[in-house]
């Protein structure tokens, strides 16, 4: 009840009063029900209705085969190389309000205003309880050792978050050492990439690897699960930065599209959702980390241990998405 009443007071706020309101329509790589005790509290301090569109893929090739025609306001995503994507297509248009600012550190929006982050989440280490030792894992450079043939279980070297890290490597060492670092990786695999993230934690549990890469939210959604929570709870989290660096971090983020016909109503719903307590209950709904000053991870989340966030900057993170794909072709990762 505390939190409803929070999140109507920030939307009451943010609302401006209007003769007529329009609805604000949303493309969403996150499902609908995990974002209804948001855009419920919009719409009832606002009468702003949200209409959301669940895509499981394919937002950006969407909008460009829509053009102008599209009824889109908004794009909520969950991944950078999503929203460079996004901006590279052209539909996105900048935004740039006072409450945006403020809401929005530096470090997680675009420079010019086309995508504004809402929540991070790290890449980190499922280290298996039993056969590795705490803080055995330091580094991802670490990760291609042969010290761990045999021993670890990825999903994709194609999948956006696996080329997300491969950037991130890219940016930090240059590309000939990215590459060194995938074949390492590749050598050091326990069995052929697959699956998701949570099915790398269920290979660690069932014994076939001893460590996989995956997202911290993960271990939440596993927890909150019957079956897998078995699978959670045969392993810890480890928080593995780069050499001269810091752990690598992705965002889910929000975007105003270019064909926007209701651009007053869908800027409104972009600052509601950057807002603290929005971004406290977005963040609690997903097991990750809210961004905006002065918010906490619920305690679940805080509980897992603390990291100090990557340097780099995220689109240039996202700029190199071409190339990892590339080397992660031409060192055959995928087998």
């Amino acid at each position: 009840m505390k939190l409803a009443k929070q999140l109507l007071a920030t939307a009451a706020t943010l609302a401006v009063a209007a003769p007529a309101l329009a609805d604000v329509n949303v493309y969403s790589y996150r499902q609908p029900e995990l974002i209804a005790p948001l855009t419920d509290a919009f719409t009832e301090a606002t009468g702003i209705a949200v209409n959301v569109a669940y895509l499981d893929s394919g937002i950006t090739e969407r909008l460009v085969a829509e053009g102008d025609r599209s009824p889109a306001d908004v794009i909520l995503t969950v991944d950078i190389s999503r929203l460079a994507e996004a901006v590279d297509a052209g539909v996105t248009q900048p935004i740039r309000t006072e409450t945006l600012e403020k809401n929005v550190p530096a470090e997680f929006h675009d420079p010019d205003g086309h995508w504004w982050g809402l929540t991070t989440r790290a890449r980190v280490v499922y280290a298996s309880k039993e056969r590795v030792a705490d803080g055995e894992i330091t580094t991802y450079e670490d990760l291609a050792d042969p010290k761990w043939k045999g021993r670890i279980c990825t999903r994709s070297g194609t999948h956006v978050y696996m080329l997300g890290l491969t950037s991130a490597y890219i940016k930090h060492h240059g590309e000939e050492a990215a590459k060194e670092w995938l074949t390492g990786l590749k050598d050091n695999l326990a069995r052929k990439p697959q699956g998701n993230d949570r099915a790398q934690v269920k290979a660690i549990w069932a014994g076939e690897c001893d460590i996989s890469l995956g997202n911290t939210y993960y271990m939440g959604k596993m927890l909150q699960d019957e079956e897998q929570a078995e699978w959670a709870n045969a392993v810890r989290l480890e928080f593995p930065v780069f050499e001269g660096g810091g752990t690598h971090v992705n965002i889910s983020g929000v975007s105003l599209t270019k064909a926007s016909k209701n651009v007053d109503e869908a800027t409104q719903f972009i600052e509601f959702l950057t807002s603290p307590n929005a971004q406290e209950i977005y963040a609690e709904a997903n097991y990750e980390y809210p961004i905006a000053p002065g918010t906490k991870a619920i305690d679940l989340v805080a509980g897992w241990g603390t990291f100090e966030a990557d340097g780099l900057n995220l689109m240039e993170i996202a700029a190199e998405r071409g190339t990892a794909l590339r080397l992660t072709e031409e060192v055959d990762y995928d087998q």
